[in-house]
């Protein structure tokens, strides 16, 4: 069967348009609180190298929680299982932030993508990195296949400026041996990780590796194992959507993982990776349209991994 993806994406687009007003954009980090709060874009590319895009998916945009899987990625190449031994893999069903959750467990994250396990994501990588900010960036443009990918250096400072709960999370897991470098570094590389600014088009094929096995398309290049691949999108469906990881499992069925700069990004194996932004979120932190797009995205193509 071969799907009209171009019609699918411009059909979603006319869909999602009554809706464009509900949601805020995340106004906790003032500098993100600036964006034009009408853009919306979707690009999608597949595993053959096809692409489909509609809306505002060449403008840039501050990637802020998604970069947590791609730091993770890069942390496994060096650390392998043993990641897991200072981050478990279980759903939070607690705020993205929590420190109550964090001290109930003795310091070990309950998975990667809540913010303390980025930050214990973060400190490993510190640790195996050089230049760690230098080097993660490297890895990303990689990914991307597109050298001009940047930190927004006013997004880096502005988190770091209101960042006081990541501060308290950071010394926290450094009081339960949790943290092996200094605090101030960790959190300097950390907010400096999500302030990265990426299109859908990059974002879409810095993550198509997800779905072609742990290869780069036409590279050749073997980022992560298949078995690899296969734990870290089981991750992304459990664990990628903040307190909504179920809800988008039972609406839209794919691996993904979302920010609060109103991206989100998802993958079906063997087949495609996509990516949308819209900066209007709701009250779990998931950009409004972005939710309903990828939801009709797997309605009408009749296809999920479910």
């Amino acid at each position: 069967m071969t799907i009209n993806y171009q019609q699918i994406l411009d059909e979603i687009r006319r869909e999602v348009s009554p809706f464009s007003d509900e949601g805020k954009v995340a106004d906790f980090i003032p500098e993100l609180a600036l964006v034009n709060p009408a853009k919306f874009g979707i690009h999608l590319i597949t595993t053959e190298g096809d692409r489909f895009s509609t809306g505002d998916e060449d403008e840039k945009f501050s990637i802020q929680s998604i970069s947590k899987v791609l730091s993770l990625s890069l942390a496994i190449k060096f650390s392998g299982e043993k990641i897991w031994e200072r981050i478990d893999v279980e759903p939070s069903g607690n705020a993205f932030n929590s420190l109550i959750q964090l001290e109930y467990e003795h310091g070990k994250p309950r998975n990667p993508f809540i913010n303390a396990g980025a930050l214990v994501v973060a400190d490993m990588l510190i640790s195996n990195l050089a230049e760690p900010k230098e080097d993660f960036l490297e890895f990303v443009r990689n990914l991307a296949d597109c050298p001009e990918i940047d930190f927004n250096y006013k997004v880096a400072q502005s988190e770091k400026s209101h960042g006081f709960r990541n501060a308290a999370l950071a010394n926290l897991l450094k009081s339960f041996g949790n943290l092996e470098n200094d605090v101030e570094q960790v959190l300097d590389f950390y907010f400096h990780q999500c302030s990265i600014e990426m299109t859908c088009r990059e974002l879409a094929y810095s993550f198509l590796f997800f779905a072609n096995e742990g290869k780069i398309l036409h590279k050749d290049e073997q980022i992560l194992t298949q078995s690899q691949i296969k734990r870290l999108n089981a991750l992304m469906l459990t664990c990628g959507f903040y307190d909504e990881s179920g809800e988008f499992a039972y609406e839209v069925g794919l691996p993904g993982k979302s920010g609060i700069g109103g991206g989100i990004v998802a993958v079906h194996p063997k087949t495609y990776s996509v990516a949308t932004w819209s900066p209007r979120l709701n009250e779990k932190g998931n950009s409004v349209l972005g939710m309903r797009s990828l939801e009709l995205l797997t309605t009408k193509t009749g296809m999920s991994v479910f």
